[in-house]
C-alpha cells in the first residue's frame, strides 16, 4: 500500500492520534475510507469508460477495413458504363 512498511503505518497512526485526539479520530478515519471507496470506484468507472471507447474505436476501424476491402476503389463497380458497354461487346446508345 503506497509503499509503506507496518513500522511507518504505525508511525502515522500514532502521530495522528496525538495530534487529533481518541476522540475525533474514528470520525476521520471513516471519513477516509468512504473518500478511498469514492476514489476506487470513480477510477473503476474511468477505467471501464476508456476500455469501452478503445473497443468502440477498434471494433469501427475494423468495419471501416473490412467494407473498404469489399468495395475496392479502382474494381469493377468503379469502371464507367461505356467501357462496360465495350467490354461486353454491347454498343453504347446514342442520342
Amino acid at each position: 500500500m503506497f509503499g509503506i512498511g507496518s513500522t511507518e503505518l504505525l508511525v502515522i497512526l500514532v502521530v495522528a492520534l496525538i495530534v487529533i485526539g481518541p476522540s475525533k479520530l474514528p470520525d476521520l478515519m471513516k471519513t477516509l475510507g468512504k473518500g478511498m471507496a469514492e476514489f476506487r470506484r470513480m477510477s473503476s468507472d474511468v477505467k471501464s469508460t476508456l476500455e469501452a471507447e478503445v473497443d468502440r474505436a477498434e471494433r469501427e476501424q475494423k468495419q471501416a477495413e473490412a467494407q473498404k476491402q469489399l468495395r475496392p476503389e479502382n474494381g469493377p463497380a468503379a469502371q464507367p458504363a461505356a467501357a462496360k458497354d465495350a467490354a461486353s461487346g454491347k454498343e453504347a446508345p446514342t442520342a
